[in-house]
């Protein structure tokens, strides 16, 4: 048997930004996001934080994939995460404290971020370390990079500020709604619809083979979702799903007809 093929290592720190970008692609981490986006410096703080959690958490759960039982492998984890929480939280109250007290309680919540946790369950327990880390670097540079967008949209038409620096002519007439929950869902929704359409658009003319695709098995909820390996197996079950028909069965090799 043949040993299972690997995605490259390009692809590997790529897949983050657009084709799987935790914000936008996979909608992770929606709370959060929505919380810490009202100003572009509560953005790149929060994203940098979170990157240096995901690098950390995402290396040291590979290097001790072995050793882990598997049985305690989630609490495990959530403590390795805990770990560098911690040491940023450290950080930020000795060098950043006006950033700190902006984040508030949405620092020490990344123990719980379902996007940390994810890709150190889904990932990082199953790769080797430098795998791991370009993983932990791709989606963490692509979560940054959508906070910055996202954050960066509604501090221009909501306060008329770009980093606290006032927009022309905006500023003189902000749209406060921007910066409340309701603005905040209403960029959301653009910004997830302007990414699914970039992500089909990358991934229409690449077939990727099945034993490379990274989201989960065949004809899981995930595989429907992306359909991206051009091969049938999540795009032609979510089209006889929504008709409301029952996939065909798999023929064996070596079946008779």
């Amino acid at each position: 048997m043949s040993p299972k093929k690997q995605t490259p290592l390009f692809k590997e720190f790529t897949k983050g930004f657009i084709v799987e970008n935790p914000i936008f692609r996979l909608i992770l981490g929606t709370c959060p996001t929505l919380a810490v986006t009202t100003s572009l410096k509560n953005g790149i703080g929060m994203g940098l934080a979170a990157t240096f959690v995901l690098v950390g958490s995402n290396v040291a759960v590979s290097a001790l994939r072995k050793v882990i039982p598997d049985k305690v492998r989630i609490p495990a984890f959530i403590t390795i995460i805990a770990g560098f929480v911690t040491i940023v939280q450290m950080l930020m109250q000795t060098y950043l404290p006006a950033l700190n007290a902006a984040l508030g309680i949405y620092v020490p919540l990344i123990t719980v971020n379902c996007i940390i946790l994810a890709r150190a369950e889904m990932f990082a327990q199953k790769n080797t370390v430098p795998r791991s880390l370009l993983d932990g670097l791709g989606m963490g540079f692509g979560y940054t990079a959508a906070l910055i967008v996202f954050s960066s949209i509604r501090e221009i038409i909501g306060n008329g500020t770009i980093y606290d620096i006032p927009v022309p002519v905006i500023s003189e007439n902000p749209m406060l709604i921007m910066i409340l929950p309701p603005g905040g869902f209403f960029v959301f929704g653009i910004l997830v619809a302007i990414t699914q359409w970039l992500a089909e658009r990358a991934l229409k003319n690449e077939v990727v083979a099945p034993e490379l695709c990274s989201t989960a098995q065949p004809g899981s909820y995930a595989c429907m979702q992306c359909g991206g390996c051009g091969l049938g197996l999540g795009a032609s079950l979510n089209k006889e799903i929504n008709a409301g028909l029952k996939p065909a069965p798999t023929k064996e090799r070596g079946d008779s007809k």
